[in-house]
């Protein structure tokens, strides 16, 4: 087995991916009926993201990921994950307000909220409340499947009367265990001094990883992490949300619709009936809840109809100025290019980005692109449909001096049409209308927003103002010189007197070793034992 910390290519995870797959079946999915719920052991054979995100979170042991994948798909079976819905939840838990998903971070990560001060200890109900953090999880999870959160604990006005350590480890063990790679960081706000003990408890069961991704932030400090537009007046921010229940607060696709109404291509009209139409359809096609239980309308809006043939071959002609997609999405209905993230800057040549669709089925595919932020791209195609076998490029792009934003998303939405059926656009309103939830494949893409060095200022182009600059740049360079030189000078004066230090030492030990080898040598001669004066006889003396 490979050691976590090495590299893994893409050969490598595919194969321990096939790995993990045969051994689940062969060693823990055997007369398991009553221990897993069919339909995630079915997508963990079928779903390499889904079977991979185990590996990757257990540094591509397969060992470990498999012991992770048998107590997650356990976990999932208990809490019935697969038809949990609104329903499944006591009405007073969603009532409080005490966990919800709103707005995001700088990174563009989805934030979950909880509001530490709402939640009191109490045995009886917490089964209720692991339940409930498990729905918010879930409906996340289909909605944005891989994407990360951050976590966020408001613990204003809280105190140890709030904290339910047994709580706080399921929350952990749901981002550790069962939905691995999903925790972005975990943002602990205004934590009293009194929880410091608790929460030394709590870092014992996080990994290194997890402690990491630890942020201690204080009123001042938060908006590192979170930008104004989503943090309440009282953490220093300007977001006038307000959580109320019902409907469920759901803001993935919120971004408001220009007063204008979606931009739309001096090219592309659109009827008022058709404008109706398709926002029937958005609404009927954003629906993840029953009728009765939807939430409040998606602000998706679509950049204009069907265009025709003409406008066809014109776009394909402009998709040499938009950026190719390295990357795809192999889906049951259409392939799309890219897989993950449409990448956009503030250069002119950044502006433009190709979405790639293929149409792998062998029947006519219809598709929509939505977009969090209509105010801000031009999206061409965006409704119309696919012949089989056939390539659809849609060219997406920034309209006037806007930018892109790591928040804005985009959603291209499939469904599978007769060969017969028409594809003008009355035709395809009806369709969108008329299709089943169930049958429509849903693909969401993020924004990356590329970086890019900043434009020359024109005072900097003048030559009076380049000398300013340069003078400046100069006495910048000098005084970190005269910084550095200081710092050696520093550094120097220790050495020096280390040097005179271990000289003086070394005075003295090789003073010493002169005593002892003189001591040795002289003054030890009497000690030593000699011949007796009688032991032998002298020599004769001479004759007289």
């Amino acid at each position: 087995m490979a050691d976590g910390g090495q590299a893994e290519s893409e050969q490598d995870i595919e194969r321990k991916i096939e790995v993990i797959r045969q051994r689940f079946k062969d060693e823990y999915a055997q007369d398991s009926s009553d221990k897993y719920d069919s339909r995630d052991v079915e997508k963990l054979q079928k779903d390499d993201a889904f079977a991979g995100s185990y590996l990757s979170w257990r540094l591509f042991v397969v060992d470990d990921a498999l012991k992770m994948i048998d107590e997650s798909l356990q976990w999932r079976r208990e809490f019935r994950l697969n038809d949990l819905t609104e329903g499944c939840i006591p009405k007073w838990m969603f009532e409080t307000g005490a966990v919800y998903l709103h707005g995001y971070d700088k990174e563009g990560n989805k934030l979950f909220w909880f509001k530490v001060k709402l939640h009191i200890k109490d045995a009886k109900t917490l089964q209720e409340k692991k339940k409930y953090v498990a729905f918010w999880l879930e409906r996340y999870a289909r909605r944005e499947p891989g994407m990360p959160l951050t976590v966020v604990f408001d613990m204003s006005e809280s105190g140890l009367s709030n904290i339910d350590m047994d709580f706080v480890r399921y929350i952990i063990n749901c981002f550790k265990v069962y939905y691995p790679k999903f925790l972005s960081k975990m943002i602990m706000y205004e934590m009293p001094w009194i929880m410091n003990a608790a929460w030394k408890i709590v870092k014992t069961w996080l990994g290194p990883e997890a402690i990491s991704k630890l942020k201690f932030v204080s009123k001042s400090e938060v908006q590192t992490f979170i930008g104004p537009e989503y943090l309440p007046a009282y953490m220093g921010g300007t977001d006038a949300f307000k959580y109320s229940y019902p409907p469920l607060p759901d803001d993935d696709f919120q971004t408001p619709i220009s007063e204008n109404g979606p931009i739309v291509s001096e090219d592309e009209t659109e009827s008022k009936d058709g404008e109706m139409e398709s926002k029937d359809a958005l609404d009927n096609s954003f629906s993840s809840e029953p009728q009765a239980l939807r939430p409040r309308k998606v602000n998706f809006a679509e950049d204009g109809s069907r265009p025709e043939e003409g406008d066809r071959l014109e776009t394909g002609s402009r998709t040499r100025a938009a950026r190719k997609p390295l990357t795809t999405f192999k889906g049951p209905l259409l392939h799309i290019s890219p897989a993950e993230e449409l990448c956009f800057g503030s250069k002119e040549t950044e502006k433009k980005c190709l979405i790639i669709l293929n149409n792998v089925t062998k029947n006519q595919v219809a598709f929509k692109v939505r977009t969090t932020a209509p105010e801000k791209y031009r999206v061409k195609p965006s409704n119309t449909s696919c012949e089989p076998g056939a390539f659809v490029d849609i060219i997406v792009s920034l309209h006037g001096g806007f930018q892109s934003s790591p928040q804005d998303r985009f959603l291209v939405m499939a469904a599978e049409m007769d060969n017969n059926a028409g594809s003008s656009s009355p035709e395809l309103a009806q369709f969108w209308k008329d299709v089943p939830k169930s049958k429509v494949m849903e693909h969401r893409l993020r924004c990356h927003v590329l970086e890019s060095s900043p434009a020359p200022s024109p005072v900097t182009e003048s030559p009076l103002a380049s000398g300013i600059n340069s003078h400046q740049d100069l006495q910048t360079t000098l005084l970190r010189v005269a910084a550095s030189s200081a710092r050696l000078e520093q550094n120097l004066d220790r050495c020096l007197w280390i040097q005179k230090v271990l000289t003086h030492l070394m005075s003295f030990v090789m003073a010493f070793s002169f005593c002892t080898l003189y001591l040795v040598y002289t003054g030890g001669g009497p000690s030593c034992p000699g011949p007796a004066p009688d032991s032998a006889p002298g020599p004769a003396p001479p004759p007289s």
